[in-house]
């Protein structure tokens, strides 16, 4: 396993072995010494996962205090352009954006820390997005930043959003608790 930093602190692209043969493929996604010794939160609580359709965005998504929560996402089948916004007032990088392609066969997937907005734009048909998360799902803490408030291309005209999605806060109304 590899941890490479990104530009946001505490946001890290993790790599693992894509191992294949005859019968198909292998991923080990987590190693809980690997995370105590590169400073990961280890507690995770809940797993999720979800199936989108081509063009679909899911975000910007988060839980606010206490029920925050480090997450990890990857793919297990088709590809996504993932998108993660600093909503942590006090860093460099507050309100500033992170983009990457993750997929079924590269073997990359994202360690996303408290604080930070997720979501993602899925690339296939029937794309499986995984999350793991350190706190469980909470109802009144659940929340979000709509997905077209910051800087970012999508790179769509008629994308697939959900009606709870397109009525989040824009990120500059955004009062953050972070």
């Amino acid at each position: 396993m590899k941890k490479n930093e990104t530009f946001i602190d505490g946001l890290f692209v993790l790599e693992t072995t894509n191992f294949k043969d005859e019968r198909g493929s292998f991923q080990k996604l987590f190693n809980f010494d690997f995370f105590k010794e590169n400073g990961l939160e280890t507690d995770f609580c809940e797993f999720y996962y979800s199936i989108s359709k081509k063009d679909v965005i899911r975000g910007m998504h988060f839980q606010l205090s206490p029920f925050d929560h480090a997450k990890l996402v990857y793919v297990s089948k088709g590809k996504i352009r993932d998108v993660v916004v600093d909503l942590r007032k006090q860093s460099k990088t507050y309100k500033q954006f992170f983009s990457i392609e993750l997929d079924d066969i590269s073997a990359k997937y994202l360690y996303i820390p408290k604080g930070l907005a997720h979501g993602f734009l899925s690339l296939e048909e029937d794309t499986i997005v995984n999350y793991a998360q350190t706190s469980c799902y909470s109802k009144e803490h659940d929340s979000g930043i709509r997905f077209d408030s910051f800087s970012y291309n999508w790179g769509l005209d008629n994308p697939v959003v959900s009606g709870r999605d397109l009525n989040f806060d824009i990120l500059d109304n955004f009062k953050s608790p972070f």
